[in-house]
């Protein structure tokens, strides 16, 4: 809700692409900047408790946000400051949140159920909070969707203080932060699936998402709508990667997902420029569901396949970066996208990240059998594979 309110109230505000793209890059860079640091902390602080702090300080950012607006005294300098606040947040919340999951599931072959259904409970939110801003926006305004977002971290913060949580034994290194962040870094740029597998997350946050900073121009230019069409446009996406999380839950084992992030970027740039080119409401919102498919299904399965490899002692550093692909490519993304559209149209910059999109998932094509080479012997050790029997060494790269 507040997502697709903010683009509305800087869209209302200022008539302006380009400040579109400027106040998404403004909210997360700052996550960009600090994701080294964070990740040092993360795996220094209790996880749970570091949650508590950081769902507070985004509720009280949220209901500044919510009672500027409701008040009519806001303005572009005040958004700006207070999404760089959350970027602020979002820095130690994300990489935290991500290496609890794994926290809260005892058997690890469970793993990528648990990122599926923890993606499937995210994009319920995702699904249904864009069609409620619509109506909200609507009828009372974006300040009321802001106040809404306030109150709703309550639920998130009870359900932290109800958890019983195992500690985890880790041995603590003594190494200063600059070392730790030269270790995690090391990791990262040396295991070939990690970093093949961040590469095209990077690829895919800096262009498959930035169309999210375009969608109040398509819904107000494009597709002669308003309010209510940018949520129905962000809703239809919601579906998609709504269905991409159902379809990942029900999966049994981590097999096999690599081959499903080539097929989701490619249909995400399919997607993409198929959007670019239509004017027609429904046609757009059926493309959109292709879209949060292709989307949801790439992230999420780029997680799971970094949570099942990366060890319990460099958990934290590499969810960092995985949070600075996002944080860092997105809004990048998101002000080159604000500029090129400013020069050569919404739709034509959507169909140029689209062609990215599937240039993406060519070149991952070609990594397959190279990480599924270095992936199969770690994942017979954890018992994802079965042993090796002296007739086969790995899987093919189809599997």
């Amino acid at each position: 809700m507040t997502r697709v309110a903010t683009g509305w109230l800087v869209y209302r505000l200022t008539h302006s692409a380009l400040m579109l793209g400027v106040v998404s890059f403004a909210g997360q860079i700052v996550s960009f900047v600090l994701g080294p640091f964070a990740g040092v902390w993360v795996e220094r602080l209790n996880r749970r408790k570091l949650l508590l702090w950081t769902q507070a300080a985004g509720a009280v950012q949220s209901l500044a946000l919510a009672a500027l607006t409701l008040a009519h005294v806001i303005n572009l300098w005040e958004i700006i400051a207070l999404l760089a606040l959350q970027g602020l947040i979002n820095a130690f919340d994300m990489p935290g949140r991500q290496s609890f999951l794994v926290q809260m599931v005892d058997d690890r072959s469970h793993l990528s159920n648990a990122i599926a259904i923890n993606s499937s409970m995210a994009n319920g939110a995702r699904l249904i909070g864009p069609a409620i801003a619509g109506l909200v926006i609507g009828a009372v305004g974006e300040g009321w969707c802001f106040l809404i977002d306030g109150v709703s971290y309550l639920a998130v913060i009870v359900s932290l203080l109800l958890m019983h949580i195992r500690p985890l034994n880790i041995q603590r290194k003594s190494s200063g932060m600059l070392e730790q962040i030269r270790e995690g870094w090391n990791y990262v740029r040396t295991f070939r699936p990690i970093r093949t597998i961040l590469l095209l997350f990077v690829l895919i946050s800096l262009m498959g998402y930035s169309y999210t900073a375009l969608l109040p121009i398509f819904a107000a230019q494009v597709l002669s709508g308003g309010p209510y069409t940018l949520g129905w446009l962000t809703g239809a996406s919601g579906i998609g990667a709504l269905a991409s999380a159902f379809s990942l839950a029900l999966r049994k084992s981590v097999i096999g997902l690599t081959r499903m992030i080539q097929i989701a970027t490619a249909i995400l740039g399919v997607a993409l420029i198929l959007f670019g080119f239509s004017h027609v409401l429904w046609l757009s919102l059926f493309l959109m569901i292709f879209v949060g498919f292709g989307l949801m299904q790439t992230a999420s399965v780029c997680n799971t396949i970094v949570q099942s490899l990366v060890p319990e002692d460099k958990r934290a550093r590499v969810m960092s970066y995985y949070t600075m692909a996002f944080f860092g490519a997105v809004p990048f993304g998101s002000l080159f996208a604000g500029l090129l559209a400013h020069q050569i149209g919404a739709p034509y910059t959507v169909i140029v990240s689209g062609a990215f999109c599937i240039f993406g998932s060519v070149w991952f094509t070609f990594q397959l059998p190279k990480i599924n080479a270095v992936m199969d012997p770690i994942y017979q050790k954890a018992g994802f594979l079965p042993a090796h029997n002296g007739k086969e060494t790995t899987l093919l790269p189809s599997e």
